[in-house]
């Protein structure tokens, strides 16, 4: 794939999501907002009428709309997980016996009592499911794994990546600037 390629993929990526946007109503200081506050989703009005040079008013009714247009879909409370004492984070790999409802349903069940299951996602390719989960430590993953996992009467076969260093914070979209 070429530099010229990549960089027409982009452009024509980027001319979508303005497209999207557009369809949205949404105007160069909405996006601003959503850049702002998908980074702190608590900078108070104050704060960002002083960055967008707007009224606080006319900022909470822009953040009002976004909410109910369904655009902002809550404000989570970001913790750190080794103050926590999760210092292990990992990427599982899960490829099931079959493919029914009933294999998905128990899937299902188990990332909802699983705390140290924090995502999961269903996949095209040889994994079924990926599970983003942190432990303790290395002991605890391997815990998971072996008394959790690998036990699951749905589960065939798990592959699992220990989180060496997160270079990019995941909660950014990317918007048109």
């Amino acid at each position: 794939m070429t530099i010229t390629h990549i960089f027409r993929m982009r452009i024509a990526h980027q001319s979508l999501l303005v497209q999207y946007f557009r369809t949205m109503r949404l105007d160069p200081k909405d996006i601003q907002l959503l850049s702002i506050l998908q980074k702190n989703g608590q900078t108070s009005a104050l704060e960002l009428s002083e960055v967008l040079d707007m009224s606080a008013s006319q900022i909470g009714r822009r953040r009002q709309r976004l909410e109910a247009d369904g655009l902002i879909v809550g404000t989570p409370c970001r913790l750190d997980p080794v103050k926590l004492g999760l210092t292990v984070q990992a990427f599982i790999q899960v490829q099931t016996d079959s493919q029914d409802g009933e294999t998905h349903r128990s899937i299902k069940r188990l990332v909802d009592i699983q705390p140290e299951i924090i995502a999961a996602w269903t996949l095209t390719g040889e994994a079924d499911y990926i599970f983003r989960v942190y432990c303790e430590n290395l002991s605890a993953l391997n815990r998971l794994v072996q008394d959790v996992l690998l036990p699951h009467p749905a589960i065939g076969r798990v592959h699992s990546q220990i989180v060496m260093d997160q270079v990019k914070d995941d909660t950014a979209l990317p918007l048109p600037l």
